[in-house]
């Protein structure tokens, strides 16, 4: 029989990898020392374009966004010191759920002090033993965690098939509750799902469906609510959930729903009973982030605008990109050191991309992802293609004839 391995052997292993690497950046570590906009910042001394965010409307910067959060901090102070069922339910808490409820235009939101403690809460409180979960194979880690910790069967799907979802429920004997969760945008590809079909498998077969919008979230739809809207199944759909962090400039998460039992959740969420309440601060700047959005749709016009110059310029240079245009740009690289090498050498010229490697995607899958914002200029456009086309040079890859002047307006 082998011996154990020692407990702390897999992060040895991690520390070994990073030291291979010398002085070369290291995924994972990079800090960001200043920030000099919404989409620039110091990295390693030198001022980098920020491609790498989710700032997708741009708001951490907004003048209005800013002064909600200042005056916050001066009338509630720093934080609530409790959880919502203790001591941490302010007024600007149940604000904002009123907020978020009256946008969606749904009956009830319950806000959380993470986007991940959403998902936690929600299918932790809703599915136990005898329960079934069906969840999307491409699904974010909070939504596989939050399946681990009930008791409840989980099954996958394949990405993005209702017909593979409408197969999984008929096999389901009758009479089990059953819960379908799938996202709006996801975010390693930036593909989007169709919820049209979705939904109506889910009614056929008696299922709920829960909708992720996190990614999409202020950036689909008339009025910026997410896939759901933007396909015209709102309605239709049991229960949606998104986070702050993204297109809300915030950190936070929440849930709306017409269902009037989701406001008994927190009496039996763990994730929500046992973790302190957002912000004061926080909570106020992501009310006004709503506040923004709805008074300046045109936002989501210069967001979709940049989208597609970078989409267009980095095409032209001959990359591969996902197909479906959305405000994650994904650039699909392959084999893991090259994909690791590519994102050194850009943050090294100066723009910062996520890269996404195993066990984020499967093995020579990988991809450099790059996130717009309606903050990007025309100019930061240009010049982050450049990057790339140096970069693509380089290492001998697509074609390197093509070059974007600093004022081009490539729509």
């Amino acid at each position: 029989m082998s011996e154990p391995q020692d407990l702390l052997q897999k992060l040895r292993g991690i520390q070994e990898r990073r030291a291979a690497m010398g002085t070369a950046p290291v995924p994972g570590a990079t800090v960001i020392e200043r920030v000099l906009g919404p989409n620039e910042v110091v990295i390693g001394g030198r001022p980098t374009l920020m491609f790498g965010s989710n700032n997708y409307l741009g708001l951490t910067h907004h003048p209005r966004v800013l002064a909600a959060a200042r005056d916050a901090l001066a009338v509630y102070g720093a934080g609530t010191t409790g959880s919502r069922a203790a001591n941490g339910t302010f007024a600007i808490h149940e604000e904002l759920e009123r907020a978020f409820a009256e946008w969606f235009g749904k009956r009830h939101a319950l806000i959380f002090s993470t986007g991940y403690q959403a998902n936690l809460s929600l299918i932790g409180g809703l599915c136990g033993p005898g329960d079934v979960i069906l969840i999307d194979s491409d699904s974010h880690a909070s939504i596989y965690d939050a399946t681990r910790q009930t008791a409840a069967q989980v099954i996958g799907f394949r990405h993005n098939s209702p017909d593979s979802l409408r197969r999984k429920l008929e096999r389901l004997p009758p009479g089990r509750n059953r819960l379908v969760v799938v996202e709006g945008l996801y975010s390693i590809r930036g593909d989007v799902a169709p919820l049209k079909e979705i939904v109506a498998v889910c009614r056929e077969h008696g299922a709920y469906l829960l909708v992720d919008e996190a990614h999409s979230l202020g950036t689909f739809g008339p009025r910026g609510l997410g896939c759901a809207e933007a396909q015209g199944v709102l309605d239709e759909v049991d229960f949606i959930v998104g986070t702050f962090s993204k297109s809300l400039a915030g950190l936070g998460g929440v849930c709306v729903s017409n269902h009037g039992e989701l406001t008994s959740l927190h009496f039996l969420a763990r994730a929500y009973v046992f973790t302190a309440s957002g912000s004061p601060s926080n909570i106020a700047s992501v009310r006004e982030a709503i506040a923004v959005i709805r008074d300046q749709p045109e936002l989501r016009e210069e967001l979709w605008a940049n989208v597609r110059r970078l989409r267009c310029g980095l095409a032209e240079l001959g990359f591969t990109l996902e197909p479906t245009e959305s405000p994650i740009v994904a650039i699909a690289t392959g084999e893991e050191a090259l994909t690791i090498r590519l994102w050194q050498a850009l943050l090294l010229e100066g723009v910062y991309v996520n890269l996404i490697v195993p066990p984020g995607c499967p093995r020579d899958a990988c991809v450099l992802r790059a996130s717009c914002s309606a903050a990007h200029t025309p100019g930061q456009i240009a010049r982050a293609i450049d990057i790339f086309a140096r970069v693509a040079a380089a290492f001998g890859l697509g074609t390197t004839s093509a070059r974007i002047d600093a004022t081009s307006t490539v729509v």
